[in-house]
């Protein structure tokens, strides 16, 4: 007789689960935002404020690992020269970093 109550369903039960499953979609919210979202957004932001921070003599490397020097600057390119009279037009989003 004792197994039939330790198997029976609890009326209570029902809005106690409710309430931690949302719960628990909250926490894996936060911990996706903090540790996913978040700092690809900062990165994001430190990227672009690179690109428009990049002036004429800026001595840059592409995406594809080409090193060269900012010769001319326009709305959505760069002309990039590479020495031995060669500039290159490339797209803003091909820089990938600014040497120091």
């Amino acid at each position: 007789m004792n197994l039939i109550f330790l198997m029976a369903p609890q009326s209570g039960a029902g809005g106690g689960s409710m309430i931690s499953t949302l719960i628990m979609f909250a926490a894996i919210f936060a911990i996706f935002y903090f540790m996913i979202i978040r700092p690809q957004q900062k990165r994001q932001k430190e990227r672009d404020k690179m690109l428009n921070e990049i002036q004429k003599g800026d001595k840059v490397v592409t995406n594809s690992g080409m090193h060269g020097v900012i010769a001319g600057i326009e709305d959505k390119t760069y002309l990039v020269d590479f020495g031995n009279n060669i500039k290159i037009k490339f797209d803003k989003a091909a820089i990938g970093s600014v040497i120091k």
